[in-house]
């Protein structure tokens, strides 16, 4: 199971002997039980299963033999955790406390309505806050105190593992950028409708009092699957948000800003025009497009932030109104090589066709790797494949990865399953399917000694090295960012 522990800090290494200066990650905020990054029970919270145990160890606070006789799955993982937080708790010193107490009142906004949810989901079994009795669905605060009057302290281990995530976090970011590399986070469009968010901000969302849903998110069918894909997660109350100042986006992208150096929007096509699909349907066939405010959105975002890092993911249907809308606003689209070979000499994927306000993928988290999409391809695809590179089937996944640093575009991104060479049965995600997704992990045995040197000649053959020293540093010693628009 991967963390911010010693494998992460090597990877930065590897990274930086590799000439990358980029790492991109999915969302790191906690699952559900099927994993998914992209339905979390928090758009502000990280995941504790990736807090480092051996630097509690370290600290402490954890005795030294934890791994002599364990199994690491997700249930010994959160009690070790929880064991680590209790000796935490009671025994830290001052200038810890002192950091705890400032990261609380810097993240409150969203820290307390968080800590509240989950431990009231722990007391119902796990179910979701649709099923809870109806004043605890309808967060009636009075009822929801009673219910929590002897919890403080698993309040407070809650929050703790909030900070443990952002410190490690803070952290390993510090040390990615002593290496020269950036982190590039992700944001989805929505949010699960069984969440932190949705529960103490239903005015945002259209959900009733209970929970449930009338019309629901997803997209139409693509190239992905014929029936397109039903997220269910609820839709945005698009009316109440501008009342109130687009506050909860800003709020969102303030905390991602804090994380990352460069944050995608999944689905940015959404911001433009969302897919409504009736509660009731099982496909997302009978779906239908509606508008939305995605220009004054983003309008409010730049007014907020003094810069906007953004990046649009603006892959399947996409109309000119979506173009203009990225357009209007400078943010980078993406293009996805996977996608090229139609046997379409104009197709938009192709390198030939790329422009510099892209970034440019051999594949996503989406896609198989690059290997097995080639090899499972039918035999016209293929052939484009081979003319066009001008290579031998056993050539892949290489020639897609070099051109992916050949591409004008400003920023190129390999997944590391295209950079072991890896084949069938190493995706990460299937769209529309909710089992066997999410569980890939790499083995520091599958890295050859020559294989950091590849990667960085091929980025120096392209333009692509670093030209001056380390990446710029947002190292925060002492302090904790809190929201701008909270604070005011």
């Amino acid at each position: 199971m991967g963390d911010f522990s010693h494998s992460a800090y090597r990877f930065v290494e590897f990274l930086a002997a590799a000439g990358q200066t980029i790492w991109q990650v999915m969302p790191l905020g906690p699952t559900h039980s099927d994993g998914s990054p992209y339905q979390c029970l928090s758009t502000h919270a990280g995941n504790p299963l990736l807090i480092s145990l051996d630097w509690l160890v370290d600290k402490g606070w954890l005795e030294a033999n934890i791994w002599d006789h364990a199994e690491d799955s997700v249930a010994w993982r959160l009690a070790t955790l929880e064991r680590a937080c209790n000796t935490a708790i009671d025994t830290m010193d001052t200038g810890t406390r002192k950091d705890f107490a400032r990261f609380v009142r810097g993240q409150n906004f969203w820290l307390e309505d968080y800590s509240r949810y989950v431990v009231l989901k722990e007391m119902h079994g796990g179910s979701a806050w649709s099923d809870w009795p109806q004043d605890l669905r309808r967060n009636v605060k009075k009822s929801v105190d009673s219910a929590l009057v002897n919890s403080s302290r698993a309040l407070q281990i809650r929050k703790f593992e909030q900070y443990l995530f952002f410190v490690q976090w803070r952290q390993l970011r510090n040390y990615a950028h002593e290496h020269g590399v950036y982190l590039f986070g992700d944001l989805p469009i929505f949010v699960s409708g069984d969440s932190a968010d949705v529960w103490a901000n239903r005015q945002y969302f259209t959900v009733d009092d209970n929970g449930q849903c009338d019309v629901v998110a997803g997209v139409p069918p693509d190239a992905f699957t014929a029936e397109g894909q039903r997220w269910g997660n609820p839709l945005y109350n698009w009316g109440q948000l501008k009342a109130d100042g687009f506050g909860w986006w800003l709020d969102r992208l303030h905390t991602h800003f804090s994380l990352f150096d460069l944050v995608r929007i999944d689905h940015f096509r959404g911001l433009e025009s969302y897919w409504e699909i009736p509660a009731e349907s099982p496909t997302a066939i009978d779906g239908r497009w509606v508008k939305a405010p995605g220009a004054e959105l983003l309008e409010q975002v730049n007014k907020h932030f003094s810069e906007l890092p953004l990046v649009a993911e603006d892959l399947g249907i996409i109309t000119s109104a979506v173009d203009d809308l990225r357009q209007q606003f400078s943010l980078p689209g993406m293009k996805v090589l996977q996608f090229a070979f139609d046997g379409d000499i104009d197709n938009h994927h192709l390198p030939h066709n790329h422009s510099a306000d892209m970034v440019a993928y051999s594949g996503t988290h989406d896609n198989d790797t690059t290997t097995s999409w080639y090899h499972l391809a039918d035999e016209q695809t293929r052939h484009h494949v081979r003319r066009y590179y001008q290579c031998a089937d056993d050539e892949m996944p290489w020639p897609m990865i070099r051109s992916a640093m050949m591409s004008v575009a400003q920023t190129s991104i390999v997944p590391m399953q295209d950079v072991l060479g890896l084949g069938q049965g190493h995706r990460m995600n299937t769209p529309g399917t909710t089992e066997g997704n999410w569980r890939w992990r790499f083995d520091w045995e599958q890295i050859d000694d020559g294989l950091a040197g590849r990667l960085r000649e091929l980025a120096g053959t392209y333009s692509r090295l670093p030209d001056t020293g380390p990446a710029k540093s947002y190292q925060v010693e002492n302090s904790w960012p809190l929201s701008e628009r909270r604070q005011a």
